[in-house]
């Protein structure tokens, strides 16, 4: 696999034969919907000849060479928000490339009940691709993430023993591997209970075979202050899960001024401390799959930035005739637009050099693997970054 990076006057045909490729394998390949367009600035993944045995076909799992490279094996997680026709299309897809599958989310509810999730196709088809599923609970409510569910549960014994009866219902009833705690927004001083909590779920869940693992903010230090962080105990969660998802992204929210979405330099701090109180072989890194268009001057507390997939982000810069730029420090793309209402925009994504530069965090740091947020859906570059980048773990034959 190469990536190459367009530059002015190339074409397709021109890189097809210097790559000796099809022009159809790296339309395929990068999900162009433009084909005869490209953009200065562009990455474009460049198959090998047997990559892509069908030219429009993404393949699902098929096997490429990788001459003179060792592959280490890391496992793959993504969380899935679109359980629909086309979320089961992708699990079909991609399920070679996945250890775990985590369906998003069951809901906790104040008295411990769960809102219950549609997920009977996409655990079937995640099983047929011997995906292990695992069941994603969160405390979100109406408008996102509550911190007062997280309170009353976490408060409670009596609530917090409901709960989790009911995820051991879910658990057994449905075929799930393990389960995922993604409490976001936690008070502060509930830390030590949401410790305890996770400690009741690993004394009743290992037992019976169940994995237990968390979602946790991106954190810089023990002492990083603010209501994403406080009680998110990096240690605690290290010595009693069996890993953990560090959420590396969303530094370039929609809400703040434009930025990298997942920034190289933040990730690695992140990682820095994290590798000092977490066992490796127990971290896994969010790797975001998404692009932000803020609309400029950013004014606080003004419009957010919209969000939509990397394919969307090339679709913008040719539409607009502008260029891709690359932020050596953050290693991420970025381009600016003017709109047809005389507004100018800028754009951060991903793309096969952001993503690949993650993966190779992953292997630096000799850590458990990554966990996507979200399972993309149409974002074919990252799938030929991965699989020559890492073997999938798979933990059922």
């Amino acid at each position: 696999m190469y990536i190459h990076v367009v530059q002015s006057g190339e074409t397709l045909w021109a890189l097809a034969n210097r790559y000796g490729v099809t022009i159809q394998q790296i339309v395929a390949a990068n999900g162009l919907s433009v084909p005869e367009t490209l953009v200065i600035g562009q990455a474009l993944v460049v198959p090998q000849a047997n990559q892509l045995a069908k030219p429009n076909f993404l393949r699902r799992g098929q096997k490429h060479l990788r001459s003179f490279k060792s592959i280490p094996s890391k496992e793959v997680n993504a969380y899935l928000i679109n359980l629909g026709d086309a979320g089961q299309r992708m699990v079909e897809l991609v399920g070679n490339d996945l250890t775990y599958l985590s369906p998003f989310s069951y809901e906790a509810k104040s008295d411990g009940s769960l809102k219950d999730l549609n997920d009977f196709q996409v655990l079937k088809i995640a099983r047929a691709h011997k995906v292990s599923p695992l069941m994603s609970i969160t405390n979100i409510a109406d408008k996102g993430f509550d911190s007062e569910i997280a309170y009353v549960v976490l408060n409670d014994p009596s609530i917090q023993e409901i709960l989790i009866n009911n995820i051991l219902s879910i658990l057994i009833a449905r075929g799930y591997s393990g389960l995922n705690v993604d409490f976001e927004y936690v008070p502060p001083e509930v830390r030590e209970r949401y410790n305890n909590f996770l400690w009741q779920l690993v004394n009743r869940l290992h037992p019976l075979g169940f994995s237990v693992s968390s979602a946790l903010a991106p954190k810089l230090s023990s002492q990083q202050k603010g209501l994403l962080y406080e009680a998110h105990d990096f240690s605690t969660h290290g010595q009693l899960l069996d890993f953990v998802v560090i959420m590396t992204y969303e530094w370039g929210w929609a809400g703040g001024p434009p930025m990298a979405i997942a920034p190289f330099n933040m990730v690695k701090r992140v990682l820095d401390y994290a590798v000092t109180v977490i066992p490796r072989p127990k971290i896994m890194i969010g790797i975001a799959v998404y692009a932000r268009d803020w609309t400029l001057p950013f004014v606080e507390g003004g419009p957010i930035a919209r969000t939509f997939s990397p394919q969307y982000a090339i679709q913008l810069a040719v539409r607009y005739n502008t260029s891709i730029q690359y932020d050596q420090l953050s290693q991420s793309p970025f381009f600016r637009y003017t709109d047809e209402f005389g507004r100018l925009h800028e754009v951060w994504f991903e793309d096969a050099r952001s993503i690949q530069a993650k993966f190779n965090l992953v292997k630096d740091y000799n850590l458990r693997g990554i966990s996507y947020w979200v399972l993309p859906t149409s974002f074919p570059q990252v799938w030929l970054v991965q699989e020559d980048s890492f073997n999938v773990v798979k933990l059922f034959t």
